[in-house]
């Protein structure tokens, strides 16, 4: 039996949320600073860049992480590589080196607490069932999911979402039924949420980070001639298409006006 101290009742970190056999811890302060670095860490702590960490309760069950983010695990928890032969680690490597994950995903197993690696990552908990057929996630967003849950690479239909929309031509798919745990660039107070019923989502940029497998993804010029895309500035577009769900980060690095459509000019244009 293991008694365990200041972890679960540590007020410095606290549980913002829960789904599935997945907690989502978060430090409230960096306590462990320095004279030199305590005023970065209190303006850190001030514009909520924090650390974060998910703790998997582990009942009989078992889950998928990501290579390389155990932290610790206590109890009578089992693990092993996910490898069951040369060509299904030959099959892993090509499927990561396409969509950016790991090649192998350790699987934990059994009765106990596991605990993930801590990151400055905002993360979330989704349920993959209320995906339908499957969510599709941005490159480098899994961290873990539920051992029954099945991962598959979607593949665009044309090389034009590698070249033109700042996505690239494989993706991770999961489907079935549990949980998963994504690593988001953006809190989950920040992300937009679009329900499509056979409806059209046009996006500029790479901005979803995931997106229902039920919808037609494709990359179309903004207009239907080069000319009225190269007046609007505009260029190429990610267009959703069909009935699911689309998640979109708002505020991605690179994502606000460009200066020859802000304020400014336009002023200075009239």
């Amino acid at each position: 039996m293991i008694q365990y101290n200041n972890i679960f009742n540590n007020p410095n970190m606290k549980c913002i949320a829960q789904g599935g056999q997945y907690f989502i811890y978060e430090h409230q302060s960096d306590m462990s600073v320095s004279p030199w670095s305590a005023n970065r860490a209190y303006f850190m702590k001030e514009m909520n860049v924090k650390k974060r960490q998910v703790l998997v309760q582990l009942n009989g069950n078992a889950v998928k992480i990501q290579a390389g983010a155990m932290q610790w695990m206590s109890g009578n928890v089992n693990a092993d590589s996910g490898i069951t032969g040369v060509g299904n680690f030959i099959g892993k490597m090509v499927k990561g080196a396409a969509t950016g994950e790991s090649a192998a995903k350790p699987r934990y197993s059994g009765q106990g607490f596991l605990m993930l690696e801590p990151t400055y990552n905002y993360l979330m908990i989704e349920d993959v069932a209320s995906w339908g057929p499957g969510i599709v996630l941005d490159d480098g967003l899994f961290l873990a999911c539920d051992d029954q849950i099945k991962e598959s690479i979607v593949r665009r239909k044309s090389l034009t979402s590698a070249a033109f929309g700042g996505e690239g031509l494989f993706n991770l798919c999961l489907s079935g039924q549990g949980y998963c745990v994504l690593e988001s660039p953006v809190p989950r107070e920040e992300v937009f949420e679009f329900n499509l019923q056979d409806d059209v989502l046009k996006i500029d940029g790479n901005m979803a980070i995931a997106w229902s497998a039920s919808l037609d993804f494709s990359v179309e010029r903004f207009t239907k001639s080069l000319l009225g895309s190269a007046v609007a500035k505009e260029g190429f577009v990610n267009v959703y298409r069909g009935t699911g769900r689309v998640l979109m980060a708002p505020t991605l690095a690179g994502a606000d006006m460009s200066g020859w459509n802000g304020p400014e000019q336009t002023m200075a244009t009239k």
